[in-house]
């Protein structure tokens, strides 16, 4: 059980990798991850989860291919999205972004579908942030 509260700032803080999420906290099943974004993901899909994304700063641009076509979701700061299971999605953030992610633990930043992966891209499960409380 979390003794104090979480200041993301402070989490934020501890690392600089861009698309490199930090787990801040765990809810039951779920990490509650942050990341430092900027430039382009990769196309991905989650086979058997939705993911959460939500805006702490900057905006996120994720390009979504389902039904057979291609669109684009913008994210402002404050905004929310949940890319559904099974939707190939490819998060990115010219101008750079500070996100949150909500997703069961030990799904990877990469899904189970996906293009090659370049060297600016962990394939991680995330990474506990120090002194974080689960």
């Amino acid at each position: 059980m979390t003794e104090k509260p979480i200041n993301l700032a402070d989490a934020f803080a501890t690392f600089d990798k861009l698309w490199s999420p930090r787990i801040v906290a765990r809810v039951n099943d779920y990490d509650v991850r942050i990341a430092k974004v900027a430039g382009d993901h990769i196309w991905h899909a989650h086979t058997h989860t939705d993911e959460f994304f939500l805006v702490l700063d900057g905006v996120l641009r994720l390009a979504l291919r389902d039904g057979g076509g291609e669109r684009e979701v913008v994210l402002d700061r404050g905004e929310a999205f949940v890319v559904p299971a099974g939707v190939e999605h490819r998060p990115s953030a010219p101008g750079g972004a500070s996100i949150l992610m909500f997703e069961p633990s030990g799904t990877m930043t990469v899904g189970d579908h996906r293009d090659p992966v370049p060297g600016h891209v962990d394939v991680t499960a995330g990474t506990m942030i120090s002194g974080s409380r689960t």
